[in-house]
């Protein structure tokens, strides 16, 4: 064979090897591809289709409006208004969060707190989550922003509602506020609308009590968006579910008439039903805005609420704890007559000795011949000190406890302190040491270990007004359930002590002498009965006594004595029963008793039991006949 024969077949051999390793390989690589074609398509298409949608459409929770607080005549206490705000997306803002905050500043006010806050959230928060950068803008503001939008990269405008609280200070310790769910909030509470950055919680008050309630079901809205995460339209929206509205027994107008009638005072004061329980106010002054928290309060704002003097932060009425002077008097009464001291008659001749200690009287001289009624209309102290010593700290604890005192009331507000009743297991495991009768004789005036909540002494009022064994509460309606109430069940005290203690309540306003006669309503029908006591915050020396106890006018305003008066009206068939409580405030002219006598007419005179309530009929309707209405 020539060997250009051989070559040709040698080349061609070659090249058909060739061939068919590159047409193998490109087989390969076209059956992997087709695999791998297959895997993506068919076998995980469901998945990245998935994926692929979420870079298109987003899921957001929708916030629910918020349940509205309202007093028992229609009127919103705490409601919800449009809230223009602007969010910042971390994972969009292409330019750094630094920068998308400082090209914000340039068209809005933001001061350095918003911008810590800012970062704080977008650090605790992940990076998909919107952040507020600022709310509550104003129109003009809100115009601004949406006009410059394409050069502000990763922020975007949002519309929502926000909680607003139309009387401000007036009703805050009642409603409290609301604020941003902290950590704590977070813990054992899995509903994921507590992760939501500017998502609001129930702080204080019937905010916080009724959170649950109030703070309703998200609901979830389903946008598309462009390659920059600006929304390009809304593809669906599942409303959340409203809050459940809260009525309260509480009487709006007759709430701001008692904190305008309390004025700048550091005083509290509480206004109750005497056969049903009802607050029909409840007030501690001075208060603070609630709206300040809602939108975020400032380090100088909160620094003077913390640093004030008359504790605006405190609800005084079931926060704050007392002596309770003269007024633990009639609760002493009550013992002596269903202990046979009835008949009890004391010379008092403004001293009474123990051992090495004198107990003074608080009128030098004394007041002569005292029996049980005068006892109360001239709050004699030294016939309590001999009623006292007669009873017992054991007998004066059980009658003290079975018209309020000494525990919390069961009021639906949180921060209620339960005040203090001693007795002789008490002081022995507390100091070491057992019981003394100048212990008793202290506590038989309302001084020593004894601390009581002016919503306690409210309780105790209404209790001897009523005979029963009434308790207060401030909500009557969640949604359409009704709040469960049992009947008052009787006191402990037979109808011949209510009637002389009684008796002796009348007698502190209605009759000349009465510690409280100057103040009295003259107003035939609307007449009241009832209490004052003086609660000392220093201790008076025995020069002092001798030369003349100084004047609370004429002290410090932190050294001056708390001033308390209670009272129910009318006295001949009661229905109202009030408090008045001024820290440092017992002065000649006996403020304490003159706001009272005036907070008790307005509530005669106004008769809210003739107006009609707003209560939801729902409620009303299935209320159990048991429970009252």
């Amino acid at each position: 064979m020539p060997l250009f024969d051989r070559k040709d077949k040698s080349r061609y051999a070659s090249f058909t090897r060739r061939s068919l390793m590159v047409s193998g390989g490109m087989t390969a690589v076209l059956a992997v591809l087709a695999g791998r074609l297959y895997q993506l398509q068919i076998l995980n298409g469901d998945q990245y289709m998935t994926q692929a949608e979420d870079n298109r459409v987003s899921q957001r929770l929708v916030f629910p409006p918020r349940g509205r607080i309202i007093d028992r005549f229609g009127v919103e206490l705490a409601t919800n208004r449009r809230n223009y705000r602007v969010v910042i997306v971390a994972e969009q803002a292409t330019d750094g969060i630094e920068a998308a905050l400082d090209a914000v500043g340039k068209i809005i006010e933001l001061t350095p707190h918003q911008r810590e806050r800012v970062l704080h959230d977008i650090a605790a928060n992940k990076k998909f989550a919107p952040v507020p950068i600022a709310e509550n803008l104003s129109w003009e503001e809100f115009a601004r922003l949406n006009l410059h939008l394409p050069y502000l990269p990763g922020v975007q405008p949002d519309v929502g509602d926000t909680r607003d609280y139309p009387y401000g200070a007036e009703i805050s310790h009642v409603l409290g506020y609301v604020a941003a769910a902290s950590q704590q909030d977070q813990k054992g509470d899995d509903d994921p609308l507590l992760s939501q950055p500017g998502f609001r919680v129930g702080k204080r008050g019937i905010e916080k009590q009724f959170d649950a309630e109030m703070r309703g079901q998200a609901g979830a809205s389903r946008v598309e968006v462009n390659a920059y995460g600006r929304i390009i339209r809304e593809l669906s929206n599942v409303p959340g579910r409203a809050g459940s509205d809260v009525y309260l027994t509480i009487d709006c107008q007759l709430q701001r008439y008692v904190e305008e009638r309390l004025g700048n005072e550091s005083a509290a004061c509480v206004v109750m039903d005497v056969a049903t329980g009802d607050v029909l106010a409840l007030t501690s002054t001075p208060g603070y805005d609630p709206n300040l928290f809602n939108v975020g309060i400032s380090n100088d704002q909160w620094r003077t609420l913390t640093s004030d003097d008359h504790k605006p932060l405190l609800n005084k009425a079931l926060g704050g704890s007392y002596p309770p002077g003269s007024t633990f008097k009639p609760a002493m009464a009550m013992a002596a007559m269903d202990n046979g001291l009835a008949d009890l008659q004391v010379f008092c001749t403004g001293s009474v000795t123990l051992g090495n200690h004198t107990f003074h009287c608080w009128k030098k001289g004394g007041h002569g011949h005292v029996g049980l009624q005068r006892g109360i209309q001239a709050s004699c102290d030294v016939f309590f000190y001999e009623i006292a010593r007669r009873l017992g700290i054991d007998r004066m604890e059980a009658a003290a406890r079975a018209l309020s005192l000494g525990a919390p009331t069961g009021i639906e507000l949180p921060g209620e302190i339960g005040g203090f009743i001693p007795s002789r297991a008490w002081k022995l495991a507390r100091y070491g040491v057992p019981w003394q009768q100048g212990d008793t004789l202290s506590a038989g005036i309302g001084q020593g270990y004894v601390v009581v909540t002016p919503l306690q002494l409210c309780t105790l009022t209404a209790r001897l007004a009523s005979g029963k064994a009434v308790v207060p509460r401030i909500a009557h309606v969640v949604g359409t359930a009704l709040q469960p109430r049992p009947l008052p069940a009787a006191l402990p005290f037979s109808d011949k002590a209510f009637a002389v203690v009684r008796a002796g309540l009348n007698d502190v306003c209605n009759t000349p002498g009465g510690t409280a006669y100057a103040w009295r309503i003259t107003q035939p029908g609307f007449e009241m009965a009832g209490k004052t006591g003086t609660a000392q915050v220093r201790r008076i020396s025995n020069e002092e006594h001798l030369t003349g106890v100084r004047k609370n006018e004429s002290l410090p305003w932190n050294l001056r004595d708390h001033a308390l008066f209670y009272a129910y009206a009318p006295a001949a068939a009661p229905r109202y029963a009030c408090v008045v409580l001024i820290e440092h405030g017992a002065v000649g002219a006996h403020p304490q008793v003159q706001m009272t006598r005036d907070i008790l007419l307005f509530a005669q005179q106004r008769d809210p039991v003739r107006l009609p309530t707003a209560y939801p009929m729902q409620a009303v309707q299935s209320a159990p006949e048991t429970g009252g209405t």
